[in-house]
């Protein structure tokens, strides 16, 4: 870099695939409207994305002025050939070393006990609450094991022994927690946990303290940085088989509720007449006085047929069969 060069920030990737997750969930979200326990679900599992790509924004505001030069790749998922896959909140490539960040937006304070255990405490209804959550330093050191077998997958076996031996060196994993009012109590964390765990507000530092006797030049870190995107992989299993699980839990709640009118409806025709009204057009249900409207069963066992349902659906489940 030259005398009076400005230190660059270069993004290579930019999106994030978990803002197309969230809107599918919203969108099925509008197809649900019982207050059912599969609703709650898919509200939690929204809060949960939406509170994930506030704190991943945040971390991309943090590294934009970080004033360091920089290459930085977003939501990166990668994939052995064997199948084990790591979805990288961010990979950023400094000129000494690559650093997998796996951020956390989480709500309440961290304790890091001196078994390396997490434990969250929040205010709920007035009281404290503390629970266990799964390490975020399992989990991108997981990620990092990945990271690490995709780069030298297609090495001979010299050149795979090389880039093993000097991984550590040159590889580094740390976990941003996103939310500001976030406390963290690691007092009695073990030293090599502890240096893993940072707020957003320490991260830039922390890059800057992070130096080895070998330096890349932009050309280089950009390089990298080309090699690694070209490792991502578009068809991102964990989001698919997560949002296929909220579709498959939704189409047997609507399938079990037909079941449950239409078998509701066999005693309806025995002992519920139907009122019509004076234009000998319009029915009406005998349980809530609504409007009957003509519909088509699109699953369960009567699929095809059309029966008589109520327009006050899902309040007033009367349905007559035809």
């Amino acid at each position: 870099m030259g005398l009076f060069d400005k230190p660059e920030v270069t993004i290579l990737k930019e999106t994030s695939d978990a803002k197309d997750y969230l809107e599918k969930l919203e969108t099925l979200r509008k197809e649900i409207t019982d207050n059912t326990e599969f609703a709650s679900k898919i509200d939690k599992e929204i809060a949960i994305t939406k509170a994930g790509i506030i704190g991943e924004e945040s971390i991309m505001f943090e590294l934009k002025n970080s004033g360091m030069d920089l290459v930085v790749l977003h939501d990166l998922y990668i994939e052995t050939s064997d199948g084990r896959g790591a979805q990288i909140d961010y990979l950023v490539i400094t000129p000494y070393v690559n650093v997998l960040i796996e951020c956390k937006n989480l709500f309440g304070n961290i304790e890091i006990n001196s078994k390396g255990e997490f434990i969250r405490s929040f205010q709920y209804n007035g009281h404290w609450i503390k629970e266990g959550i799964y390490s975020p330093i399992t989990q991108n050191e997981r990620h990092l094991t990945v990271f690490k077998n995709c780069r030298t997958e297609n090495k001979n076996i010299f050149k795979r022994a090389l880039a093993d031996k000097s991984f550590e060196t040159f590889n580094k994993s740390l976990v941003v927690l996103a939310n500001p009012k976030t406390i963290v109590n690691d007092k009695y964390a073990p030293k090599e946990i502890r240096n893993k765990v940072i707020r957003g507000d320490q991260l830039i530092n922390v890059l800057k303290g992070l130096k080895n006797e070998f330096k890349s030049s932009k050309k280089e870190m950009i390089s990298y940085g080309n090699n690694y995107l070209a490792l991502n992989r578009e068809n991102r299993k964990e989001y698919i088989a997560k949002f296929q699980k909220f579709v498959d839990e939704n189409n047997q709640a609507l399938t079990e509720t037909e079941e449950i009118s239409n078998t509701e409806s066999l005693k309806n025709d025995k002992s519920d007449s139907i009122n019509q009204s004076s234009d000998d057009e319009t029915l009406i249900c005998p349980w809530c006085g609504k409007e009957l409207v003509l519909r088509t069963a699109k699953k369960g066992t009567n699929t095809g047929n059309q029966f008589y349902g109520c327009s006050g659906f899902p309040k007033c489940r009367y349905i007559k069969n035809l």
